[in-house]
């Protein structure tokens, strides 16, 4: 039986990431993907937003992880030539009730030293985007977005570089630690098996699925996995915007975000809803729900002039009744003293803003695997 020394299980942007800083502090890694190429699923159907990090509880993962990754993002994506804008982003209050949430925002941002935040009045903020109405609004400066499947192929070549190998059609089928290691049963064109001496769950949305698969994982160390899909509509004409528009209101299924794309294309999104599994269709009467979002905080928008755009499901650790921005859950990264496997880091609701800390994610867990030896 062949003996690989790392195994990443996930070829999304914190997979290959992961696989990356593994590879480049001299570990052999496999990086085995279920799908026929990388990056099929969550990191593929995002805003591709690199965000500043105003939205996570104080002393959280997902708050350091995101601000430490948006510096080493910005500066990766420079050095390598990749697709990105620093644009900036004002979270808008439309009416008097919502301005102490620009204050929230603010303090849960300064938690993390994000120090370039700046609260702003109505006259500004119609001079930074004439076609918005509101109260008053918080500007991000450092909020940007870039192109996600570019910056995925750069972490693929950086890995491939330093000595890493991809296998596309390689699911996980069961699992076993033995005094060898943990043993793969890997499905393909030919099942095979190996014996890997560290193993990295990074499977995003079937995270759970194969920790279940791993023989003595304990159940109460799986957590439930809520798929939380979310619609964006297209505008149908060019963007009246040059910044990412996010309404301040914190409650609610639909907040109706501005997202722009490279290219300067206009979406809003992402709504909040649930599916019982992987599906990816798309809502067409969630229309009606989101010209009166829209709306609210831009009134120009007419009657059809939104298109169908498409849908991404992140997976998450709380379900209904949570918020798109619930600061009670958190990244979950489980190591033997959590689990009791030797040799296997399990990640868990690896979601936003998990494309925004993937370097720093990479980093912290090749850290965790050196500590294990």
């Amino acid at each position: 039986m062949d003996r690989i020394d790392c195994v990443v299980i996930g070829a999304g942007v914190v997979g290959l990431a992961i696989a990356r800083s593994l590879a480049l502090a001299g570990r052999e890694v496999v990086i085995l993907e279920a799908e026929h190429a990388i990056g099929t699923h969550t990191s593929a159907r995002n805003s591709e937003v690199i965000h500043a990090g105003l939205s996570y509880a104080p002393g959280s993962l997902k708050g350091r992880l995101c601000v430490a990754g948006k510096a080493a993002l910005y500066a990766y994506c420079a050095e390598r030539g990749i697709g990105h804008r620093r644009i900036g982003k004002l979270i808008v209050a439309v009416e008097d009730a919502e301005l102490p949430e620009l204050d929230n925002y603010l303090k849960l941002g300064a938690a993390h030293g994000v120090t370039d935040l700046r609260l702003i009045g109505a006259a500004e903020a119609r001079e930074m985007e004439p076609e918005v109405a509101c109260v008053g609004a918080l500007h991000s400066p450092s909020t940007g977005i870039v192109d996600s499947h570019a910056l995925m192929l750069s972490y693929l070549g950086d890995a491939e570089r330093a000595g890493a190998a991809l296998a596309l059609h390689s699911r996980v089928l069961a699992a076993r630690p033995t005094a060898d290691g943990i043993v793969l049963d890997v499905g393909g064109a030919e099942e095979t098996s190996v014996v890997c001496g560290t193993v990295v769950n990074a499977a995003g949305l079937g995270a759970q699925a194969v920790a279940s698969r791993i023989e003595g994982m304990p159940a109460e160390r799986v957590p439930p996995l809520y798929h939380a899909i979310g619609h964006y509509f297209s505008l149908a004409r060019p963007s009246p915007f040059r910044h990412l528009v996010y309404p301040a209101g914190r409650d609610g299924a639909l907040r109706a975000h501005v997202t722009l794309d490279l290219g300067g294309q206009c979406r809003f999104g992402p709504d909040l809803g649930w599916r019982d599994g992987v599906d990816y269709g798309f809502d067409a009467s969630r229309e009606a729900a989101f010209y009166p979002a829209v709306r609210r905080y831009y009134p120009g928008l007419r009657d059809g002039e939104l298109q169908p755009g498409y849908t991404g499901i992140r997976p998450r650790l709380a379900g209904p009744g949570s918020s798109m921005h619930n600061t009670a859950t958190d990244f979950v990264i489980q190591t033997p003293r959590v689990h009791g496997i030797p040799g296997l880091v399990n990640l868990f609701g690896i979601e936003s803003p998990g494309l925004t800390a993937s370097l720093a994610l990479g980093a912290h867990v090749a850290g965790l695997v050196s500590a294990m030896g």
